[in-house]
Protein backbone atom coordinates (compact mmCIF):
# COMPACT_ATOMS: atom_id res chain seq x y z
CA UNK A 1 0.00 0.00 0.00
CA UNK A 2 2.73 2.07 0.55
CA UNK A 3 4.17 1.56 -2.91
CA UNK A 4 0.78 2.55 -4.40
CA UNK A 5 1.18 6.34 -2.24
CA UNK A 6 5.08 6.58 -3.51
CA UNK A 7 4.64 6.10 -6.94
CA UNK A 8 1.63 8.79 -6.83
CA UNK A 9 1.68 12.33 -7.05
CA UNK A 10 0.81 14.43 -4.09
CA UNK A 11 -2.51 15.98 -5.40
CA UNK A 12 -3.43 12.17 -6.22
CA UNK A 13 -2.97 11.10 -2.60
CA UNK A 14 -6.57 11.79 -0.68
CA UNK A 15 -7.81 9.91 -3.54
CA UNK A 16 -5.91 6.77 -3.80
CA UNK A 17 -6.19 6.54 -0.04
CA UNK A 18 -10.13 7.08 0.16
CA UNK A 19 -9.71 4.45 -2.94
CA UNK A 20 -7.45 2.08 -0.67
CA UNK A 21 -9.44 2.61 2.23
CA UNK A 22 -12.64 1.42 0.68
CA UNK A 23 -11.27 -1.42 -1.26
CA UNK A 24 -10.07 -2.88 2.17
CA UNK A 25 -13.05 -2.39 3.83
CA UNK A 26 -14.75 -4.45 1.09
CA UNK A 27 -12.50 -7.23 1.52
CA UNK A 28 -12.86 -7.07 5.05
CA UNK A 29 -16.35 -7.09 4.63
CA UNK A 30 -16.57 -9.81 2.35
CA UNK A 31 -14.23 -11.93 4.25
CA UNK A 32 -16.67 -10.88 7.41
CA UNK A 33 -19.74 -12.61 5.20
CA UNK A 34 -18.07 -15.26 4.58
CA UNK A 35 -17.74 -15.86 8.34
CA UNK A 36 -21.49 -15.21 8.91
CA UNK A 37 -22.24 -17.95 5.95
CA UNK A 38 -19.79 -20.61 7.24
CA UNK A 39 -21.24 -20.34 11.04
CA UNK A 40 -24.62 -20.50 9.50
CA UNK A 41 -24.48 -23.33 7.12
CA UNK A 42 -22.29 -25.03 9.98
CA UNK A 43 -25.30 -24.22 11.90
CA UNK A 44 -27.91 -25.08 9.89
CA UNK A 45 -26.38 -28.80 8.97
CA UNK A 46 -25.64 -29.09 12.68
CA UNK A 47 -29.53 -28.53 13.85
CA UNK A 48 -30.26 -30.68 10.65
CA UNK A 49 -28.58 -33.86 12.23
CA UNK A 50 -30.22 -33.19 15.20
CA UNK A 51 -32.90 -33.64 14.17
CA UNK A 52 -32.69 -36.19 11.91
CA UNK A 53 -31.32 -38.29 14.33
CA UNK A 54 -34.24 -38.59 16.80
CA UNK A 55 -36.66 -39.01 13.76
CA UNK A 56 -34.65 -41.90 12.66
CA UNK A 57 -34.94 -43.63 16.31
CA UNK A 58 -38.79 -43.33 16.30
CA UNK A 59 -39.28 -44.50 12.73
CA UNK A 60 -36.97 -47.37 13.71
CA UNK A 61 -39.12 -47.95 16.79
CA UNK A 62 -42.72 -47.41 14.99
CA UNK A 63 -41.78 -49.85 12.28
CA UNK A 64 -39.50 -52.58 14.46
CA UNK A 65 -42.24 -55.56 14.10
CA UNK A 66 -41.99 -57.61 17.45
CA UNK A 67 -42.55 -61.49 16.45
CA UNK A 68 -44.52 -63.65 19.21
CA UNK A 69 -43.28 -67.27 19.07
CA UNK A 70 -46.32 -68.53 19.49
CA UNK A 71 -46.14 -72.66 19.92
CA UNK A 72 -48.34 -75.26 20.93
CA UNK A 73 -46.60 -78.42 23.13
CA UNK A 74 -48.68 -81.51 23.48
CA UNK A 75 -47.22 -84.38 24.47
CA UNK A 76 -46.74 -87.64 22.41
CA UNK A 77 -45.94 -91.59 23.90
CA UNK A 78 -42.93 -92.11 22.55
CA UNK A 79 -44.59 -95.26 20.82
CA UNK A 80 -47.37 -93.49 19.25
CA UNK A 81 -44.45 -91.89 17.05
CA UNK A 82 -44.76 -92.08 13.39
CA UNK A 83 -42.70 -94.97 11.81
CA UNK A 84 -40.40 -92.55 9.88
CA UNK A 85 -39.17 -91.04 13.09
CA UNK A 86 -39.11 -94.44 14.72
CA UNK A 87 -36.84 -95.62 12.13
CA UNK A 88 -34.76 -92.44 12.15
CA UNK A 89 -34.17 -93.06 15.50
CA UNK A 90 -33.31 -97.04 15.26
CA UNK A 91 -31.23 -96.16 12.40
CA UNK A 92 -28.98 -93.10 12.80
CA UNK A 93 -26.63 -91.29 15.16
CA UNK A 94 -29.18 -92.20 18.23
CA UNK A 95 -29.75 -96.18 17.40
CA UNK A 96 -28.36 -96.96 21.14
CA UNK A 97 -30.61 -94.26 22.96
CA UNK A 98 -33.61 -94.51 24.88
CA UNK A 99 -36.70 -92.14 23.99
CA UNK A 100 -38.09 -90.78 27.00
CA UNK A 101 -40.32 -88.43 26.05
CA UNK A 102 -41.86 -86.65 22.77
CA UNK A 103 -43.77 -83.63 21.87
CA UNK A 104 -45.46 -82.41 18.98
CA UNK A 105 -44.56 -78.83 18.36
CA UNK A 106 -47.12 -76.41 16.27
CA UNK A 107 -45.87 -73.32 15.23
CA UNK A 108 -47.45 -70.24 14.41
CA UNK A 109 -47.44 -70.50 11.11
CA UNK A 110 -48.96 -74.07 11.61
CA UNK A 111 -45.88 -75.90 10.62
CA UNK A 112 -45.26 -78.75 12.81
CA UNK A 113 -42.50 -80.88 14.18
CA UNK A 114 -41.65 -83.64 17.07
CA UNK A 115 -39.38 -82.71 20.07
CA UNK A 116 -38.20 -86.24 21.14
CA UNK A 117 -35.89 -86.25 24.25
CA UNK A 118 -33.49 -89.14 24.11
CA UNK A 119 -31.48 -90.48 27.15
CA UNK A 120 -28.54 -92.63 26.94
CA UNK A 121 -26.56 -93.60 30.42
CA UNK A 122 -27.20 -90.19 32.58
CA UNK A 123 -26.51 -88.37 28.63
CA UNK A 124 -29.51 -86.63 27.94
CA UNK A 125 -29.99 -85.13 24.04
CA UNK A 126 -32.97 -83.62 22.25
CA UNK A 127 -33.85 -84.06 18.95
CA UNK A 128 -35.99 -81.92 16.36
CA UNK A 129 -37.91 -84.30 13.58
CA UNK A 130 -40.57 -83.69 11.14
CA UNK A 131 -43.30 -86.14 10.45
CA UNK A 132 -40.78 -87.50 7.74
CA UNK A 133 -38.24 -87.85 10.25
CA UNK A 134 -35.76 -85.28 8.99
CA UNK A 135 -33.81 -82.61 11.23
CA UNK A 136 -35.98 -79.55 11.49
CA UNK A 137 -34.04 -76.44 13.33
Amino acid sequence: MIQVFLKLKREDWPNAYSYTKNRVMKIYLSTKNLEIMKKLIMATMVLSVVYQIPSSFSNAIANSNVEVLVQDKMSVKPEDLPEPIKSTLAAGAYASWEVTEAFLITRSDKTQYFEIIVKKGSEMSKINLDKDGRKVE
